[in-house]
């Protein structure tokens, strides 16, 4: 079978975009990550990890500094600053400190997260305090 160069490129950029980068549990990484590929990550880092693709952090994965990605499934352990473009999905193991800022959000039973999570292109909301809910009401 032969292939003229075009379909040669194709193919070749077929498998670069779906490459995923592994780190395996027996892997400590401290530092920068910058990549354009997925990443998956069963071992432990230590860093900020930037990427266009999507993040997977395993049941035994852990990541403390900060994670900018476009998707990302957790089942493992992030103590810091998370913020997915599209959609973050926390599994039941999932165990979040620190400040999560996503698209979309889905979370399963069992997850702990102690963060403050906000939702790209949502409103602000401001707490009223019991005086303004007071003068709110009475105008008219």
């Amino acid at each position: 079978m032969a292939f003229n160069l075009s379909n040669n490129k194709q193919m070749q950029q077929n498998r670069e975009s779906n490459k995923i980068d592994i780190i395996e549990k027996t892997t400590v990484i401290v530092g920068n990550i910058t990549s354009q590929a997925d990443f998956r990550i069963d071992g432990k880092v230590e860093g900020t990890i930037s990427t266009t693709g999507k993040v997977v952090i395993g049941e035994e994965g852990i990541v403390s500094g900060k994670i900018i990605c476009e998707n990302s499934d957790v089942a493992g352990t992030i103590k810091g600053n998370l913020d997915v473009a599209g959609i973050l999905s926390l599994k039941s193991s999932a165990r979040i400190e620190g400040e999560v800022v996503a698209g979309k959000l889905a979370v399963e039973s069992g997850a702990s997260v102690d963060a403050s999570i906000s939702m790209k292109g949502a409103k602000k909301m401001k707490a009223l305090s019991s005086n303004e809910k007071i003068n709110s009401e009475k105008t008219a």
